[in-house]
């Protein structure tokens, strides 16, 4: 959703587009928007006033918000849905009087983001040591997490908070993202089979990151991340299992994949179907339709029998590769 809203940017608008933060955290995913015109900054007031501004995928705090929309002609808010989630549960929770407890990795965007939202009543912990560290809270305690997080690296520290917090509330489904809980069933239903492990993906990339590292602790002696297919080792043999981190464009993974070459044929393991969907923002949603109205009028056409765009049907990847 994040990579397509960008690219209808780039596309409606003169150079440079600029957004705050990398849209995802995929070094190739930039460098093609880079090469496109946009300008990815880690603080809004580098913005000349009256460019076009974009917000990643990982959520921005209140406060970049509200100065994004001061200082950008257009500006699009890109957050994922699901961080979206916990932002929301973050007002509520403190709304009603708790301290959260949130379980995130220091320093990642998602994690500032979201504790942002409510600083004083936050407390930041990614182990089982800090856990141990709270004080006992007066008040009472919400348990909350960044969505981009390994299953092991969620469910070790919240089980300790639970035995900590005995009552810490949670919500009803979980925070952690299901593009990355997936990946890392899946990986775990091969790993025992594989002679290596390719993870592609960033290094910046937590969900890749957590992948790589499921990887090693199920047992697995070679685990390479790469970006893309010029960094695979050359000595690879035996059974090699390959995976992506959520954001790595599906043209790599095939490239990955080809430069391997196989000699027994490739094996494709799923163990679920995802079928969600996330609608463009609705600031894209409002320019591509009023880019295509004037489209239609100024070719002289029909408003009434112009085909809809049907964004579901189309691919992230493709979008990038027809920029």
């Amino acid at each position: 959703m994040a990579i397509k809203a960008l690219a209808w940017m780039v596309r409606a608008f003169e150079p440079p587009v600029y957004c705050y933060h990398e849209i995802v955290h995929n070094k190739l995913v930039v460098d093609r928007f880079i090469e496109r015109g946009v300008v990815f900054v880690d603080d809004v007031s580098e913005v000349p006033i009256g460019r076009p501004i974009m917000l990643s995928a990982h959520g921005s705090a209140p406060e970049v918000v509200a100065a994004a929309q001061e200082r950008g002609s257009y500006v699009v808010n890109a957050v994922c849905p699901l961080v979206t989630k916990v932002h929301h549960e973050v007002k509520v929770r403190v709304s009603k009087g708790y301290r959260i407890v949130y379980v995130g990795h220091e320093g990642h965007e998602e994690a500032v983001g979201t504790m942002a939202v409510a600083p004083t009543s936050i407390s930041r912990v990614e182990s089982v040591e800090e856990v141990a560290a709270l004080p006992d809270f007066e008040e009472p305690t919400a348990l909350l997490a960044q969505t981009t997080l390994s299953h092991r690296e969620w469910s070790e520290v919240a089980d300790a908070a639970k035995e900590k917090f005995p009552d810490i509330w949670q919500p009803g489904r979980s925070d952690l993202c299901f593009a990355t809980t997936n990946r890392q069933s899946a990986l775990m239903a091969i790993a025992d089979r594989c002679d290596a492990i390719v993870v592609i993906g960033s290094a910046n990339s937590s969900n890749t990151n957590a992948l790589a590292k499921l990887a090693s602790e199920a047992g697995c002696d070679r685990v390479y991340r790469i970006n893309g297919p010029d960094e695979l080792p050359s000595d690879l043999s035996g059974t090699v299992g390959v995976t992506a981190g959520a954001s790595a464009p599906d043209d790599v993974v095939a490239a990955v994949i080809a430069s391997l070459d196989p000699s027994n044929g490739v094996e494709e393991v799923k163990i679920t179907e995802e079928d969600e969907y996330f609608a463009p923002p609705r600031d894209i949603r409002d320019l591509l339709g009023a880019l295509d109205v004037a489209t239609t009028v100024g070719l002289g056409g029909d408003l009434d029998a112009r085909p809809l765009l049907e964004d579901r049907r189309i691919n992230a990847t493709d979008v990038l590769l027809k920029l």
